[in-house]
């Protein structure tokens, strides 16, 4: 069975980057992986000025929008590296946060799906032909988590 996520508030909604679980990254706090996530589009681009701007955003909302900008630039790499940036972000919240690290495992094997309708490459999309990034990142997540404690890592 698929399990399908998306907003804070529903069932898996601790699988949302939104959801409030902080985060320790580089000696930083992150109040969400939203916050993170949003942030690291700037590190080193003429507009990191933006970056202590988004630290501090109220809401995981509010530092979307503001990452989202459209009149900012990204870094280069950013293409490069987004992915790398966000699966490093869902780790480090899985293994900061006991409660939320049992409720992935105990999704067995199943297929993990961000149900956005909108978002097609960290979701499915509203026809589900997406390409589910964020699903596969928990998934290989996941797996890392259970490879660390079957060595008694954490």
């Amino acid at each position: 069975m698929t399990i399908y996520f998306y907003k804070v508030w529903q069932p898996y909604g601790c699988f949302s980057n939104f959801s409030p679980h902080g985060i320790q990254i580089e000696g930083t706090y992150w109040a969400t992986v939203e916050h993170y996530y949003q942030a690291q589009k700037f590190v080193g681009s003429m507009d990191a000025v933006i970056i202590p701007v988004i630290h501090a955003a109220a809401t995981p909302e509010e530092a979307a929008a503001l990452g989202r900008c459209t009149t900012r630039q990204l870094r280069r790499d950013w293409d490069l590296v987004k992915t790398q940036v966000m699966r490093a972000a869902v780790l480090k919240k899985f293994l900061a946060h006991t409660e939320i690290k049992e409720v992935l495992l105990t999704t067995g094997d199943e297929v993990l799906v961000e149900n956005s309708p909108t978002d097609y490459f960290w979701g499915c999309g509203s026809d589900h032909t997406g390409h589910n990034h964020l699903g596969k990142i928990l998934m290989s997540v996941r797996e890392e988590i259970r490879k660390l404690m079957s060595l008694a890592v954490i």
